[in-house]
């Protein structure tokens, strides 16, 4: 086991944060971290450290999972593969594709590991394609007694066991489903009407497998971009203008006036699955760096009324604001997942770098999207003051959630500030 400098990790991805370990680990085998974990009052796993919270925060010891073997088979007949948990999606996905097969869904950057994604509820995009954390077929995990657990779906209890939090153990292991790969085609359209598409919004987010909208807030009757990902094998053909926009001329990145380098491929040109679905090239440093995210998950039946209510905040929103995106995600049963017993509209906020302004105003967001029984994303910047009272309405099994913590973690070794905020 190699024990790093706890300063070569000591901030988040965004800088926004500063972690509070003192002590900092790479454990070889599973023996050495079950040694980390049953000596040591307070263990967090830290992954690809993107969260912009402190929900892998430790006042103890972080694990990293990068030296741990980095296994990956693949099983054809049950149609999952079997991964390292600390692997990032980037890097799993050209060991798929080599051997016929896809994941069904990417998240915006690749640059995530599969633990840190699933635990938070990160998604992805599409009217009939679930979140990542809901392709986990079996989550292998060492709970604060240093065994290892394995669970798989149809094992009691297994949709509390995905989406984490990271309360429950170091996840080591996945199963993800798999599919048989295919290609995409990205198509860019460029000023659409806000109005025509709240009349038939599902007109729009249905032009493709993976479609997003994005706004900048500045003109609030207008959206910037409209992103569609179609699969090169889908019936028909994408119109020449959607809502009077007009297909773009060139490749563009989401956020105005930056290169569009660092983005995947478009212009409707087909390609592998793993080279179109993410917004940004895993070999770019992801998306733009200098900024801050959050995002809330509003029940899609409530879609338009969000994106209404947010118009009205558009005044305050523009200028804190780099780029939001609006995209869908369909429904799954995971206990804890953003998603769960409902399709979303996922509305996401990639701010300015200015953290007390962002924390000013993420009361009012929350305000005018609590009543439609939006969920925030784990992973990012939300208000924790009430989360206690609030997340049991949200979430119809947080209380059996919370119950499975305290059985598989009874002495509080994966607990910390932020699932005490949770009332977990």
């Amino acid at each position: 086991m190699t024990t790093t400098p706890s300063d070569l990790v000591a901030r988040n991805w965004a800088s926004n944060l500063t972690y509070g370990a003192t002590r900092v680990v790479a454990p070889r085998s599973l023996d050495e971290l079950a040694e980390v974990v049953r000596t040591s009052p307070r263990v967090k796993a830290l992954g690809s450290r993107h969260c912009f919270n402190t929900i892998a925060d430790t006042d103890g010891v972080h694990v990293l999972s990068n030296e741990l073997p980095a296994e990956v088979s693949i099983d054809p007949e049950r149609r999952v593969v079997r991964a390292a948990a600390g692997l990032r999606y980037g890097d799993l996905a050209p060991m798929l594709h080599r051997e016929g097969w896809a994941l069904a869904n990417l998240a915006s950057l690749p640059h995530i590991s599969l633990a840190g994604a699933v635990a938070t509820g990160t998604h992805g995009s599409g009217e009939a394609v679930v979140s990542l954390a809901a392709a986990v077929a079996g989550v292998q995990l060492m709970t604060a007694d240093g065994e290892v657990l394995t669970v798989r779906r149809g094992d009691p209890d297994f949709e509390g066991f995905v989406v984490s939090l990271g309360a429950l153990g170091i996840v080591t292991a996945l199963e993800l489903d798999i599919v048989p790969a295919f290609e995409i085609a990205q198509t860019v359209y460029e000023r659409l009407p806000l109005d025509a598409v709240l009349d038939d919004l599902d007109a729009v987010t249905g032009l493709g497998y993976s479609v997003s909208m994005f706004h900048t807030w500045r003109d609030p009757d207008v959206v910037d971009q409209l992103w569609v990902k179609r699969r090169a094998d889908a019936v028909g053909t994408l119109p020449s203008d959607v809502l009077g926009a007009a297909k773009a001329a060139a490749k563009r990145h989401p956020l105005p006036d930056v290169s569009a380098e660092s983005c995947t491929d478009q212009l409707g040109e087909p390609g592998p699955w793993l080279d179109r679905l993410p917004h940004f090239k895993l070999e770019f440093t992801p998306s733009n760096g200098a900024e801050l995210q959050s995002e809330f998950l509003v029940p899609r039946r409530h879609a338009g009324t969000g994106i209404r209510a947010l118009r009205e905040l558009a005044r305050d929103v523009a200028p804190l604001l780099q780029v939001c995106e609006l995209r869908t995600v369909a429904r799954d049963d995971l206990w804890l997942s953003p998603s769960s017993g409902t399709d979303v509209l996922g509305i996401h906020f990639t701010w300015q770098p200015d953290q007390p302004g962002v924390e000013r105003l993420l009361p009012a967001i929350e305000s005018a999207l609590e009543a439609l029984g939006a969920r925030p994303h784990w992973g990012k910047l939300f208000t924790l003051d009430g989360a206690a009272e609030r997340m049991p309405q949200l979430y119809p099994r947080w209380h059996d959630f919370a119950a499975l913590r305290r059985r598989l973690d009874p002495r509080g070794v994966f607990g910390n500030d932020f699932l005490s905020r949770l009332g977990l």
